[in-house]
């Protein structure tokens, strides 16, 4: 097997893959809403990566659908998914967590949300879940370099990060790390900084993401006017098989790309075929000789 994949890890744990149910539970974030900036990460849709969710639906009515829709023998993955699940105060975090999770057949929790959105509160909370399912926490670090942080507007440092990691440690928390090969500024070698950073990590999971220009970003602008140039498929390829090179073997990779939800990408055109894309991860890392945990030093 090249990679641990999260196929394997499930097939392994539950005995069978889990389908995920995508909640837009209606969070705000604090890189949009004024408390640190507007507008968000600069790659960031309006739906904040919520584009494929019919929000009009409350979140107990999102799950509902879902679950009438499935087979009897399916069980699930709830996940929080766009903007930040984590931005609202405790009370408010339960109740809505308390919507989704509405069935046995939910295994497992995954919220998605931002280093700067986690306290020992926060934390707390979700680590009360772990008595009846599995909890990921999804943070999207993107990269380890704090002068790309700025200019694609994440809002919060690497000490930031690290503080947030810690939190969700002491509380037993499974930590999933956003990654994002091709953003403004950043080479091969930055690439390789983060995944040789990241591998130092005790991480549950990780998510790989090629980036992608959206309609209606600042990405977009900066593409269009010439100021920002997406990595190739083999650069892309490159970049991914190294940082799963350097990975633990015990971390689950979640995802090798990311796919721009349909009829909003804008380029590279490589990204909307994501089969083809995995499978040039993979031929690279077999081209090299390299699998997940190669170069890991623990």
């Amino acid at each position: 097997m090249l990679y641990n994949n999260l196929s394997g890890y499930l097939r392994k744990e539950y005995g069978k893959r889990l389908k995920k149910i995508c909640i837009d539970a209606g969070f705000s974030c604090p890189n949009r809403d004024g408390k640190i900036s507007t507008g968000g990460c600069i790659f960031c849709g309006e739906r904040g990566a919520g584009e494929h969710i019919d929000a009009k639906l409350s979140i107990k009515k999102q799950v509902e659908a879902a679950l009438a829709s499935a087979r009897e023998d399916e069980e699930f993955i709830a996940y929080f998914q766009n903007f930040t699940n984590t931005y609202a105060d405790t009370e408010t975090l339960k109740a809505r967590y308390d919507a989704a999770l509405i069935s046995d057949k939910i295994r497992v929790l995954s919220v998605g949300t931002r280093p700067d959105c986690i306290d020992d509160g926060v934390a707390a909370l979700l680590a009360s879940y772990n008595k009846t399912r599995e909890v990921w926490v999804e943070l999207g670090l993107q990269t380890a370099n704090d002068a790309t942080a700025k200019i694609i507007n994440r809002g919060y440092t690497l000490e930031c990060f690290e503080k947030a990691l810690a939190t969700l440690e002491k509380y037993g928390l499974k930590t999933v790390v956003h990654l994002i090969i091709g953003l403004p500024g950043e080479s091969l070698t930055d690439v390789k900084k983060t995944a040789d950073y990241v591998s130092r990590l005790k991480l549950f999971g990780i998510k790989i993401h090629s980036i992608y220009v959206m309609k209606n970003t600042r990405l977009e602008k900066m593409y269009k006017s010439g100021d920002y140039t997406p990595p190739t498929l083999d650069e892309y390829a490159e970049g991914a098989a190294y940082i799963v090179s350097q990975l633990s073997p015990e971390t689950v990779v979640h995802r090798l790309t990311g796919d721009c939800p349909s009829g909003l990408l804008v380029a590279p055109e490589w990204n909307s075929d994501k089969h083809a894309v995995i499978k040039k991860i993979e031929e690279k890392l077999i081209a090299d000789g390299k699998r997940q945990g190669s170069y890991f030093k623990a």
